[in-house]
């Protein structure tokens, strides 16, 4: 008899944990750059410095560079859809809608990522993860609340934002199907990279301005820098490790946590009033992530 049991490796808590805390305060701090910089321009500034930092990141921990050419093209359908297709949505949506609004929105690409893995990944619909899912969109859906309304008065906003979490969903399923054997750095550095070479042509067609936010005002400089460091470097980083060491299931609903710290953080910052309806949905956002995370009761199986 062997016990089977509900694992997920210990490295996953601490990931979402960062993941949670970093990527959640980016989305209000992003919006502040949005203020004095072009969409593109920030998003070409962001993957630019994600891309080289993480290159530098390889070369310091002696991590290969070099990708086959089947790998190459691999990581690249990735990137137009995790980076690429991400950012313009994202970059646009963001500025039509409050950025607590434009998160949760965002983080709603479980919806197609979880029966995605399901149908072409084979990952078990377990009703652990049904349940996870379902308590998870309840939270998000709490948070819309009253704000359906101003999803009403900006519809683009709220069609590109919903265009971000599609392209997260499928960039998800696409990175664990067509799994590349080169470490998370190596394989988030050339997402980024891959990137630069659409999105810079593409801002050098349709807007003008700086790249370089650093005659901004306070805000905006600090939002920019902290988008390009942590959330394009740093997060984009551990995402992919995340992606790579649990199914895709599991990690697009652990990280449900992160529009809950988004809006938090944007009451923060931009100095709006929290409401009932944001604690509910933290402890149903807890709920989804107990009901994926935690180890369930093992269960004997035939040798």
């Amino acid at each position: 008899m062997k016990p089977s049991s509900h694992h997920i490796p210990a490295a996953v808590y601490w990931l979402v944990i960062a993941l949670a805390i970093l990527w959640g305060t980016s989305w209000p701090l992003m919006k502040l750059a949005l203020v004095e910089m072009q969409p593109l321009r920030f998003r070409v500034f962001c993957v630019g410095v994600g891309g080289f930092g993480l290159l530098g990141v390889c070369l310091a921990m002696r991590a290969p560079l070099l990708v086959s050419r089947k790998a190459f093209f691999r990581i690249a359908g990735v990137a137009m859809f995790s980076a690429v297709g991400w950012s313009l949505c994202m970059s646009y949506g963001l500025r039509m809608m409050e950025s607590g609004r434009a998160v949760i929105i965002a983080y709603m690409f479980p919806i197609w990522s979880v029966p995605l893995s399901a149908w072409l990944l084979r990952e078990p619909l377990t009703p652990r993860r049904i349940v996870g899912l379902l308590a998870g969109l309840a939270g998000l859906g709490l948070l819309m609340g009253d704000e359906i309304y101003a999803v009403g008065r900006s519809p683009l906003g709220a069609l590109l934002m919903f265009g971000t979490a599609t392209c997260w969903a499928i960039s998800t399923i696409l990175a664990k199907k067509w799994a590349v054997p080169v470490p998370a750095s190596t394989f988030a550095a050339w997402v980024n990279l891959c990137a630069l070479v659409v999105l810079l042509p593409l801002s050098l067609l349709l807007e003008d301005g700086p790249f370089l936010p650093f005659g901004f005002s306070t805000g905006p400089l600090i939002g920019a820098l902290y988008a390009a460091i942590v959330a394009s470097l740093i997060c984009q980083w551990i995402w992919f490790r995340l992606v790579t060491i649990t199914s895709a299931s599991v990690a697009s609903i652990s990280i449900l946590t992160v529009p809950i710290v988004g809006v938090f953080s944007g009451l923060a910052v931009l100095s709006e009033e929290p409401r009932v309806t944001d604690l509910l949905a933290l402890v149903l956002v807890v709920v989804a992530l107990a009901s994926v995370m935690l180890p369930g009761k093992p269960t004997a199986a035939k040798a």
